[in-house]
């Protein structure tokens, strides 16, 4: 079980909404997570292969009073098609980040090892930092974080979790 703040009744809940792709939905369902005291931990959309309908990957933390509620006001919503807790159930999911290390030249060896190590990419060189791109799971994200944290980072951006049912096999 993925716990948050190694706290075992709030648990990191992973929501895929198929909502229609209209104005203002967005701002209808995070106005339902808001008017209630919920926090979004992560929440990526976009279209889905019909460009009628969006997914929407929402995380949220909580213990299962929180998801249930979600699940029922989201399901409430007209615009929400259809609502799927992948929690406990086989997903995959990837993450991707972009973030500038500092590199000074007698470190740039180094950072370029952990970067190949860990299937990264290099997408950018200044004179004292690069620019680095890296996809993979939540824990994998955190432990190329956690790699290259003395290595100072200077900036990050995260595009938030996104996830797919694996479906019965």
């Amino acid at each position: 079980m993925k716990t948050a703040d190694n706290n075992p009744m709030k648990q990191k809940h992973i929501i895929n909404a198929t909502v229609e792709n209209q104005p203002g939905v967005l701002s209808r369902i995070v106005g339902l997570f808001s008017g209630r005291g919920y926090n979004i931990d992560t929440l990526n959309v976009g279209p889905c292969a019909d460009p009628m309908f969006s997914r929407m990957t929402i995380t949220v933390i909580g213990d299962e009073h929180v998801l249930e509620q979600v699940t029922k006001q989201l399901n409430k919503l007209v615009d929400v098609i259809k609502v799927n807790d992948l929690t406990s159930q086989r997903y995959l999911e990837r993450e991707l980040i972009l973030l500038d290390v500092a590199a000074p030249r007698n470190k740039r060896a180094e950072i370029m090892e952990i970067v190949a190590l860990f299937k990264a990419s290099i997408i950018g060189v200044r004179e004292n930092f690069v620019t680095i791109q890296f996809v993979g799971s939540r824990e994998d994200v955190e432990d190329f974080l956690r790699v290259l944290r003395p290595y100072s980072i200077m900036d990050l951006s995260r595009s938030g979790l996104l996830a797919v049912s694996r479906g019965a096999d």
